[in-house]
């Protein structure tokens, strides 16, 4: 069916029990010996990394971003499958979907049980990837787990330790795996794809601040004290906090800070309903709400308009854009 370039990075499918806990260990090629091919499928092997994905930096998911680019350039490529740790896999495989503009498939898969266990996942979720990337095509970047496919974007790990492990908690599943045959369910929605971004020396700072009952604006300010050039604050319910985190994000923006809304809940939208601090509030001094994005993939988006844009109000605009099929998806339910 065709030629799979596999991208290695590490995680529990590539991990060994190292006396005290499992590690990331074994390089794309032992860890592609442990699973069945799909018929006529050749693959090949690129070892980008070997660590927990815990550990990954922006500067390495960038690196992958741009070796995803590098091995399309080969025409006669029909697909790349990324084997990446769940820990963080919603993270990267969102940063390659924002960026990704070719008809072929990027599959991330990656396992809840390490190499050589008994009834391991491993080699399970492989055949499901490379099939997946073999037969697909236009959907963007997938992440397969369990027999499940799904769509990169909105997709998130809800189970810590049990096999069936993502979900978007806000949409219908997109596929499903069985007997040979990938199914498709739906189609994701995507705005049109960034362009490449350069890799800075510095990546710039995004930070993460949750509003829980007693929270307050330290963390938040501490973050633009520390140089963060862009924040997610995660709210309450349908993205809310109070009036004095509200004058901290207004604060925040007029420093040139880039300041997204997401909410700590599993499943909906940010929605503009309560004021005194409140989601209308937050949006009315600035904040961009993330729609159904949950707060490390809102997190990527942050990132990923800030590499695009050289103003603040350019990234406002860039990081709205790639907000844009949350805004389709809200309007059209």
């Amino acid at each position: 069916m065709g030629r799979i370039v596999v991208i290695s990075t590490g995680g529990t499918i590539a991990s060994r029990w190292m006396g005290s806990g499992f590690a990331a260990e074994a390089d794309g090629r032992e860890v592609m010996a442990t699973a069945p091919l799909p018929e006529g499928i050749t693959i090949e092997v690129v070892d980008l990394f070997r660590v927990n994905s815990p550990r990954l930096t922006t500067a390495h998911q960038l690196t992958l971003l741009r070796t995803v680019h590098e091995v399309l350039a080969d025409p006669d490529v029909d697909g790349i499958v990324v084997t990446h740790g769940t820990d963080t896999l919603e993270e990267s495989a969102f940063l390659v979907d924002l960026h990704h503009h070719d008809a072929r498939s990027v599959v991330f898969t990656g396992s809840q049980l390490p190499m050589g266990s008994a009834d391991g996942d491993g080699p399970g979720n492989l055949y499901d990837a490379l099939l997946t990337a073999a037969t697909t095509r236009g959907l963007g970047v997938l992440i397969t787990f369990a027999g499940r496919v799904h769509a990169a974007r909105g997709t998130v790990k809800t189970q810590a330790v049990a096999l069936d492990a993502f979900a978007d908690p806000s949409k219908e599943l997109l596929g499903k795996i069985g007997f040979g045959k990938v199914t498709m369910l739906r189609e994701p929605q995507r705005p049109a794809p960034l362009a490449l971004p350069a890799m800075p020396e510095l990546p710039p700072r995004v930070d993460m601040v949750m509003h829980h009952a007693d929270g307050d604006p330290l963390l938040l300010n501490a973050a633009v004290e520390a140089g963060a050039r862009g924040i997610v604050l995660v709210g309450t319910g349908a993205g809310n906090a109070t009036p004095e985190i509200v004058d901290a994000v207004a604060a925040a923006i007029a420093r040139g800070v880039l300041v997204a809304l997401t909410t700590r809940v599993a499943a909906g939208p940010v929605t503009e309903i309560y004021t005194h601090g409140g989601a209308v509030d937050l949006v009315a001094v600035g904040a961009v709400a993330t729609g159904t994005l949950r707060a490390g993939q809102a997190r990527i988006a942050v990132l990923s308009a800030l590499l695009a844009g050289s103003d603040p109000a350019e990234q406002n605009r860039i990081l709205r854009r790639t907000l844009a099929a949350e805004d389709q998806a809200l309007t059209s339910a």
